[in-house]
């Protein structure tokens, strides 16, 4: 099982992969280059780790509190896959890890506290 996290609703945009007992993560500055090229960055950290998109069973997005364009963004991406792989999307609250603990988002999955293709925003004023 492959298990990707987006996160776009803070200073960083943040990709993680966790497979297994193997985690690969990349980070960028969230500017305005970047996040135009959100879905470049995505694909690009995939193929550097020699994934390919249809072997991501889950996708976990940051739904807020964060920044607005960050959050849809992030939120789109998921939606687009989940359409085009049938991979299932779980939404999570920023406030449910603490210092880019996303090791914990597993726990919540495992646990049942996340729901499965159930986004609701929150954004941050």
């Amino acid at each position: 099982m492959k298990n990707l996290i987006i996160d776009a609703g803070k200073d960083k945009i943040f990709f993680n992969i966790i497979s297994n007992n193997k985690s690969y993560t990349s980070e960028y500055i969230n500017n305005r280059k970047n996040f135009d090229k959100i879905v470049i960055l995505l694909f690009e950290f995939l193929n550097s780790k020699s994934i390919k998109i249809d072997e991501i069973t889950n996708i976990f997005v940051n739904q807020g509190v964060g920044k607005f364009s960050g959050i849809r963004a992030s939120l789109a991406i998921a939606k687009g896959l989940r359409f085009a792989n049938k991979v299932d999307i779980y939404g999570y609250n920023s406030d449910q890890i603490k210092d880019h603990g996303y090791d914990k988002i597993i726990d919540l999955f495992n646990n049942g506290q996340l729901k499965k293709n159930l986004i609701k925003p929150y954004y941050s004023s």
